[in-house]
């Protein structure tokens, strides 16, 4: 699949360290209440993200954690899917859904590819990897929430990327694949969040998802931090 098209750039202004900010036009973009949910867990996983036993920060994998907790707690319907792994050998796409809960993701195993993958005969045999089979972005946000993340209920395809963090091979198109349109992906950093501003510019969400962006947060925090909410949590 050849790479897609990539929108223009153009310069915006000087930051205060004198360098000069480079801006995406017509760049895909969460909407408000979204971009709100997702940048409170990607600020907090930037500044705590855990260690792992090799000394690597655990940004990602703090990410995907908090979200799945979201989900666990809203008994898998969470509209913020994390780590949803999809058979890139249909088309479109098709995601690996838990066989009683449709809207969960399907935990696979040590040796899936041996047991499950040859089960169904329309896929290559045997699994290689490294090949582009299967496909996991970081989060996909699905339009409604009682149904699995398939790509006609798929709002956005979300990567978060921290720098120096980049697109590997084949990793946008495949994206753009499950998500069915290169406008519905979306790569999310800190920057985008404002992560370093000791009060972050926060997306203004609209007051008939107030509520509901509010709930969601409230969760968001108290499996972040193990603790209640503040009172006057801020959406």
């Amino acid at each position: 699949m050849t790479s897609p098209s990539q929108p223009p750039l153009a310069t915006g202004p000087t930051s205060p360290q004198g360098a000069t900010t480079v801006v995406k036009l017509n760049s895909p973009q969460l909407d408000a209440a979204d971009k709100k949910v997702l940048c409170s867990a990607v600020c907090h996983c930037k500044n705590t993200p855990g260690i792992g036993k090799d000394g690597r920060s655990l940004k990602q994998v703090c990410v995907s954690n908090q979200l799945k907790g979201l989900d666990e707690t809203l008994r898998h319907r969470s509209p913020y899917k994390p780590e949803i792994n999809y058979d890139m050998t249909k088309s479109p796409p098709e995601p690996f859904m838990d066989k009683e809960v449709e809207t969960k993701s399907r935990d696979l195993w040590p040796g899936w590819t041996k047991t499950l993958w040859p089960k169904d005969p329309t896929r290559p045999v045997p699994y290689k990897p490294g090949k582009g089979y299967v496909r996991r972005p970081d989060v996909v946000i699905v339009n409604d929430s009682t149904k699995p993340p398939t790509q006609d209920n798929i709002k956005k395809v979300v990567e978060v990327k921290f720098p120096p963090d980049e697109y590997g091979s084949q990793q946008r198109e495949a994206y753009v694949a499950i998500a069915g349109d290169e406008k519905k992906l979306v790569t999310l950093t800190p920057d985008d969040c404002d992560c370093d501003k000791s009060e972050p510019d926060g997306p203004k969400v609209p007051v008939e998802d107030a509520g509901t962006v509010g709930a969601i947060l409230a969760l968001l925090y108290m499996i972040m931090t193990k603790r209640p909410p503040p009172r006057g949590l801020a959406y």
